[in-house]
């Protein structure tokens, strides 16, 4: 069964993700994969002998370039089993400066089942003086440190943003915080804790009141005595919290407008797909070279060809969740085929298990798709079953977005920077709309376009979800000439 709140989507977006992006939809028994009724195994095999089901060592293999990375006290994160998902207690840190001397990323991993993806951090630069922080990541002792290394060039961390309630980066934002006393701490409307809701105060968030709920737009906090001190430098709009059918605040997202540099800083609405593998996802391999394979019997060996076809099939697991051309193979025959699975694959974890077989026709056709046209995408899990639920209201928070000069754009997720503008960015909130001209492909400005079977699984889960009344049924789109 499902979980009676719409807040569960944003739960597994950020498991999966992403991103995402972020959403919380399904239940405590998640949709099991689908199993193909055309599989070519669906017959059992008795493994040679129970003890080769775990893998005795085969002299005549080698497990190659396959490596697993090495915990540091600068990468460790003690407190993961507050979000139980990859890479668990070890996460990488990647500083890129994006603008010179004002605008840093700083990506780590996310992710489950070795679906792998980043998730950012941006800090800006003042004019003012100090450091502006965008939805904070993990403050380990090497994101600190790159960090400090900010601090002395530019001035402290002055302010610090969460501008979601999308569990990935709540997670980290109050014990970031706690790392820098000086700063203003502002954090999205609708907070939440689960299965108790809790206030802000035990969710990790400063207790000397620093902590304040950012207003819903800088046009209406500007001149008031609650102003944030960043306004002369910065523009935002929240949109949510969009409710579920039980009124509950399931998602926000507020989008930041750098006007000094053009930048547009986003949490999980907007998404852009890579070619290839980005660095922090490559930091670990294994999980590439993991999905890379075609079947359990397949040895690959780690090139960038290889990662790329890996990443292809993670960036559409974390996006649809279950590919309609993937088959699963049924338990308990994976487990039998685990004691088939040559002995160097075994060394990219799991015991061995592939449950899985790929038509790689299909991947390459709905990848590409991913990132057709401009490849701006709102994450399909939002597209299906949150933003859909109140279209007329997103519609209007896109509108006011698009209003801004922006050039550039920051997701928390898949890639960074995007170079891309207003028109570009309205135009991938055109699914929420029935249009009677679409002007987009002659302008240069339509998003990507995924094929329409690849949101089956999340067409299934939206289906259960309104029948168990946790979200409602869609609305008609919003209606408009072009």
């Amino acid at each position: 069964m499902f979980f009676s709140r719409a807040r569960t989507a944003t739960l597994l977006l950020s498991c999966c993700i992403a991103s995402l992006p972020s959403g919380r939809a399904f239940s405590r028994n998640p949709p099991p994969f689908r199993t193909s009724s055309s599989s070519r195994r669906t017959r059992f095999r008795p493994a040679r002998s129970w003890t080769s089901l775990w893998g005795e060592p085969r002299p005549d293999q080698d497990a190659g370039s396959i490596r697993e990375p090495v915990e540091t006290a600068d990468t460790r994160w003690a407190l993961w089993p507050a979000l139980p998902i990859a890479p668990y207690g070890r996460r990488k840190t990647i500083r890129k400066e994006v603008v010179p001397e004002k605008i840093w990323t700083f990506d780590q991993l996310q992710g489950t089942l070795y679906v792998h993806v980043p998730v950012r951090m941006t800090i800006v630069k003042l004019e003012a003086g100090g450091l502006f922080v965008y939805a904070p990541v993990a403050p380990t002792r090497e994101c600190l440190a790159l960090v400090r290394e900010l601090e002395e060039e530019h001035g402290e961390v002055s302010t610090i943003v969460l501008p979601t309630v999308a569990v990935e980066h709540k997670v980290f934002a109050g014990v970031f915080s706690r790392s820098f006393p000086k700063a203003s701490v502002w954090v999205a409307p609708a907070q939440y804790s689960f299965p108790i809701n809790l206030p802000l105060e035990f969710l990790g968030f400063p207790l000397d009141g620093r902590t304040r709920i950012l207003p819903a737009s800088s046009k209406e906090c500007r001149g008031t005595p609650d102003a944030p001190p960043w306004l002369a430098e910065f523009e935002h709009e929240i949109l949510g919290p969009l409710d579920d059918a039980k009124g509950n605040g399931a998602f926000v997202e507020t989008a930041f407008f750098h006007k000094t540099t053009g930048t547009l800083l986003v949490v999980d609405t907007i998404v852009k797909v890579p070619d290839s593998p980005p660095a922090i996802v490559e930091d670990d391999t294994r999980a590439l070279l993991y999905h890379a394979r075609d079947n359990f019997r397949q040895v690959v060996t780690d090139t960038p060809e290889i990662r790329r076809k890996g990443w292809k099939r993670i960036s559409l697991f974390a996006l649809f969740f279950q590919p309609p051309f993937l088959d699963v193979v049924e338990v308990p025959q994976c487990f039998l085929d685990a004691a088939e699975t040559p002995e160097p694959m075994k060394k990219l974890g799991w015991a061995g298990l592939y449950p899985f077989e790929w038509d790689n026709q299909a991947v390459e056709r709905s990848f590409q798709a991913l990132r057709s046209g401009t490849g701006l995408l709102v994450a399909p899990i939002l597209q299906v079953l949150i933003l859909n639920r109140q279209p007329e209201t997103v519609i209007r928070w896109a509108d006011r977005v698009s209003a801004w000069k922006f050039s550039r754009i920051i997701p928390c997720h898949f890639s960074s920077p995007i170079e891309a503008g207003p028109a570009e960015f309205r135009s991938a909130f055109n699914f929420l709309e029935d249009v009677a001209v679409d002007i987009s492909p002659i302008v240069g400005t339509q998003g990507a376009r995924p094929l329409a079977e690849d949101f089956q699984a999340l067409l299934d889960a939206e289906a259960g979800l309104v029948k168990s009344g946790s979200i409602f049924d869609r609305p008609k789109k919003v209606r408009r000439l072009f």
